[in-house]
């Protein structure tokens, strides 16, 4: 066999079992399919069961105080401590819509298998460092949780530049929602790592909250994603609650409120001409590859 045949099937190989690599046809993810199905399915089911379990007991080892999700969220109830109902509500409906994503992999047409594998190894990555994070949270481990939830944000970062027109409900599951969470648990895991419960802090956390409305702004309007912006804004309906019912007489919880009102609002006013059909940019849709790195689209 030629030098050069074997060089081409080595590569060959190598760009078929890279969970990373785009993929544009069923012949180049068929080899690493069964792959996908299996280590998104283990890394999900092992995230929710964690969480679940976290959710409402504590884990039993450890030589750092141990608590549980949210025992610890009252516990270290820093500026940016967030209300359990409203922040749960937000991740079971994520988990929903990701029992959807899965789906996509074994029963989608061909398109939408495409775009379930090319961002099924950042959303299998996902789940591991959340799984990680869950466990580090709950023993007071806070600076090691708050790497992995920065790592998290670039791995997230980089699944969203890179597939900009995955279909919306495939990019709200495993893109634009938790994207959406990790870049508020950078602040919220942030506050707890640094004690921010004195008079300095809570200054500089009336001032950090508004990058978060900065963020939103970001996605508007370069991408025209209002995914992220109603996303951010119930985020932001968690901290605010949260704040208003621990500290009344505070700005942290006006700011969050006005924050959440602005990118609620311009959230609808980026989504309108989409739902109306008069949108000349249709955000969310398969594209064929010459613009495949165009902003997200508006409709399916």
């Amino acid at each position: 066999m030629p030098e050069e045949s074997i060089v081409d099937r080595v590569h060959d190989g190598v760009h078929s079992i890279n969970p990373l690599n785009k993929n544009t046809s069923t012949s180049s993810r068929a080899p690493n399919l069964t792959a996908y199905k299996v280590g998104t399915a283990v890394s999900w089911i092992v995230l929710v069961i964690t969480s679940l379990v976290y959710d409402f007991s504590a884990p039993r080892e450890g030589r750092h105080a141990r608590r549980t999700i949210w025992g610890q969220n009252s516990h270290n109830h820093t500026p940016f401590a967030m209300n359990a109902v409203i922040t749960s509500l937000y991740w079971l409906a994520l988990y929903i819509m990701q029992c959807g994503y899965t789906w996509y992999l074994y029963k989608g047409t061909d398109e939408y298998v495409t775009a379930a594998v090319n961002v099924g190894g950042h959303f299998i990555v996902h789940n591991l460092l959340i799984f990680g994070f869950l466990h580090l949270w709950c023993r007071s481990h806070f600076w090691l949780a708050l790497l992995l939830i920065v790592i998290n944000f670039f791995n997230l970062s980089a699944a969203y530049f890179r597939h900009p027109t995955t279909p919306r409900v495939i990019h709200i599951a495993t893109v634009s929602g938790p994207l959406a969470w990790n870049f508020v648990a950078l602040f919220w895991v942030g506050a707890a790592a640094v004690h921010a419960h004195n008079l300095p802090a809570r200054i500089v956390a009336n001032i950090f909250i508004w990058s978060i409305l900065g963020y939103g702004l970001l996605f508007l309007v370069v991408f025209k994603d209002y995914t992220m912006g109603i996303e951010l804004s119930i985020l932001m309906a968690a901290i605010g609650v949260s704040q208003f019912l621990t500290k009344v007489i505070a700005f942290q919880w006006i700011f969050a409120f006005v924050i959440m009102g602005l990118l609620f609002v311009l959230s609808i006013a980026v989504a309108m001409p989409g739902v109306i059909g008069q949108d000349p940019f249709k955000r969310g849709e398969i594209v064929n590859e010459d613009r495949e790195r165009a902003p997200l689209l508006d409709e399916e």
